[in-house]
């Protein structure tokens, strides 16, 4: 009568110290002040995108004129600074197609995160499977499919997501698949390094002389180990992805109106920058701060799980 050892003694060690782990990163994650700012300003964004249909008090893409007596890209008014009681509030401002700045902004955060964690969802998915049977199997199917990345990370990523949608068409939805397929190499390479050291180690050669398929060394045995690396980078890159995003509705290439996207708005505005600033003023700041509470929050996962790293920015 056999007995698989794998299965009684390794498993439960091994899901003791995955939650060991996970439990010491995340009380490493909220000593990090670089991730509570981070992730105050992502709650913050985020219950705006939830709460949107109550926050914002207009219809994003519903023109006023004919319902308010206004003049075109009309001054913020707000009444407890003094804007006169009979006039109708709008706190960002007028667009020039007489639309609530205000409320164009907050919906703009749902279409913002959304860009985000589903390009860089589909970047991750595709890469990290790409790169984890790439370094497994070696050889000659490594070195194609490694070629292959090599040929898209040749060009720049922000160029070569225009050439895709000068190919497949204008719209949000093929600007996600252009940003998606130009960070696929990124996490393809980072799982293919992390899967090339670690299937070497000691504890693979065990499972695998204890009868453990491919497919369960692969995706139970090594690429769990490679998932740290993965979620920095995954959070990292979701800032550039926002980035891109709004470079690309900027130049009429992705969303286009009457979508609420922070790009298309300042695209829309560039040229009153000095006869109207406030309506590049407010986009432009929602971006930074969206990316810069993305960037913040990925550097404080960064040192949490390694904290050699923090250790070495102190000195």
């Amino acid at each position: 009568m056999t007995t698989n050892i794998e299965a009684v003694v390794p498993a439960p060690a091994d899901a003791l110290r995955s939650r060991s782990l996970a439990a010491l990163t995340w009380r490493r994650l909220f000593k990090q002040r670089n991730a509570i700012v981070g992730m105050a300003i992502l709650l913050f964004l985020t219950l705006v995108a939830i709460f949107a249909p109550l926050l914002a008090p207009y219809d994003p893409v519903q023109s006023l004129l004919g319902i308010e007596t206004l003049k075109e890209r009309e001054a913020p008014c707000i009444h407890i600074l003094g804007c006169p009681e009979d006039k109708p509030q709008h706190i960002m401002g007028i667009d020039a197609n007489y639309r609530d700045v205000f409320s164009r902004i907050i919906y703009g955060t749902r279409v913002s995160l959304f860009i985000g964690f589903s390009t860089i969802g589909m970047a991750v998915v595709v890469g990290a499977v790409i790169g984890a049977v790439s370094g497994y199997l070696g050889g000659w199917v490594d070195n194609l499919i490694m070629r292959l990345m090599d040929v898209v990370l040749a060009f720049p990523s922000f160029l070569l997501a225009i050439a895709i949608i000068t190919v497949i068409g204008r719209g949000l939805q093929n600007a996600l698949y252009a940003i998606a397929i130009v960070n696929i190499p990124v996490f393809a390479r980072l799982v293919r390094a992390s899967v090339l050291s670690i299937k070497e180690q000691e504890f693979v050669s065990a499972s695998r002389a204890l009868g453990a398929s491919n497919l369960r060394l692969l995706f139970v045995r090594i690429f769990p180990n490679a998932l740290p690396m993965l979620v920095v980078q995954a959070t990292l890159s979701i800032a550039a992805a926002i980035l891109e995003a709004a470079a690309l509705s900027f130049l009429g290439l992705g969303a286009q109106p009457p979508t609420p996207e922070w790009g298309t708005m300042l695209g829309s505005e560039r040229n009153q920058v000095f006869t109207a600033p406030h309506l590049v003023f407010f986009p432009g700041l929602a971006i930074m701060l969206t990316v810069l509470a993305f960037n913040l929050l990925g550097d404080g996962v960064r040192d949490a799980m390694d904290p050699r790293l923090a250790q070495v920015a102190k000195k």
